[in-house]
């Protein structure tokens, strides 16, 4: 049987299959693929080769080499000012023709246990460049509530969109607030200072809250799901009527949130 085909990186003297092999993976293509997944979180002013390579443990020649490629085929995108390598417009492409199939799948148990264990709603939405949109709902079976899938919302008045708000850079949150701050109930909030300072509350807690300010009877709590390093592509949220869900149950909601999101999260680095 002829030897599997070998190469050797300069970081590890040790010979490592290329492809084949027990694994059935192919190193090099996990390597590009790392460093796409670096690139997309580097978003939006992107990064350098050199500290692309770094995160992702390759070295710099190396690195180097992969990030060509991909720009070849316009997966990556390169500043000629600043060097700094972006997403391509053929991955948006690629991603608009793309649904949320085996994230929703993914998500779909956790979510269901959260419903059932709080007796509330549980849904999750997904990051698009405009703002947020819901793509996986559950609901209790006995409870009569509002359908959001497919809905975007305002984000200054859900805790979803607070949430999205409070876990991007503040000159991006800035870019989606750009337009008036609608009030919609008489708790929203369209004041900027404000909504800024319950901004890191949210941080500093981890996660978002909603008293009735889209809907003034829907109160519920949100964390961010988020990626390697730590920008949010989803949200989880909890959320139902006030008097299912008073303020005094956003701590103990809040708490079952932020845990979602963290199983989501680690179920969606096997998509």
């Amino acid at each position: 049987m002829p030897k599997s085909q070998r190469t050797t990186d300069t970081n590890n003297s040790a010979p490592v299959p290329e492809q084949g092999g027990t694994s059935g993976k192919v190193q090099s293509l996990e390597r590009a693929i790392t460093l796409l997944q670096a690139t997309a979180d580097s978003s939006p002013d992107g990064d350098t080769a050199s500290n692309l390579a770094a995160q992702c443990g390759l070295n710099r020649a190396t690195a180097w080499r992969l990030l060509s490629t991909l720009e070849q085929f316009g997966l990556v995108e390169r500043s000629p000012v600043t060097n700094r390598y972006t997403i391509g417009f053929a991955v948006a492409r690629m991603a608009s023709a793309a649904g949320f199939d085996g994230l929703i799948r993914r998500a779909h148990g956790t979510l269901r246990r959260v419903s059932e264990q709080t007796g509330e709603t549980a849904n999750l939405a997904v990051v698009q460049q405009l703002g947020l949109t819901y793509i996986a709902e559950v609901t209790p079976p006995v409870v009569l509530s509002a359908k959001w899938l497919g809905r975007q919302v305002p984000l200054h008045a859900t805790s979803t969109g607070k949430a999205l708000l409070a876990w991007i850079p503040e000159e991006e949150a800035q870019s989606l607030l750009s337009g008036p701050l609608d009030a919609y109930t008489d708790t929203t909030i369209t004041d900027r200072a404000r909504l800024r300072a319950e901004l890191e509350q949210s941080r500093e807690r981890g996660y978002s809250v909603c008293v009735g300010e889209m809907e003034r009877n829907l109160y519920g709590v949100s964390s961010p799901v988020l990626g390697s390093r730590g920008r949010p592509f989803a949200v989880v949220s909890i959320w139902g009527p006030q008097d299912r869900v008073p303020e005094s149950r956003f701590a103990a909601l809040g708490t079952l949130a932020r845990a979602a999101a963290d199983e989501i999260a680690k179920a969606a680095q096997a998509l």
